[in-house]
């Protein structure tokens, strides 16, 4: 009866230890994200923010045309880079995450 209750209690200790490493990896995974985000907001406002000003100084309505499809095309494959980067920090911290588990799982089969 004591090994089952030792053994118990071991696992139990075991599993907290795995969700507390877990839930680190989580949390340093959502600050990446977030700084990624916050980052990617950034350049595209001030891309933006060029864009407009181009689009002023523009004397034609063919020029304004122009920097309007330049822009638009730059920031759909801006955002499809950002977004393929984002897709790999969230499968890379989903992996990081599984690990301490690994072990666990590997046991209970």
């Amino acid at each position: 009866m004591m090994n089952s209750f030792e053994d118990m209690n071991k696992a139990g200790k075991d599993m907290m230890d795995n969700s507390m490493k877990s839930a680190a990896v989580i949390t340093k995974g959502m600050q990446t994200l977030a700084t990624e985000a916050a980052d990617f907001t950034k350049k595209s406002f001030e891309d933006g923010t060029k864009v407009m000003e181009k689009l002023m100084a523009v004397k034609t309505l063919d020029k304004a045309f122009e920097v309007q499809t330049e822009y638009a095309k730059s920031a759909y494959e801006a955002f499809v880079a950002q977004s393929t980067k984002m897709g790999e920090l969230v499968t890379a911290m989903a992996k990081d995450a599984y690990k301490p588990f690994e072990a666990a799982i590997a046991k209970a089969k």
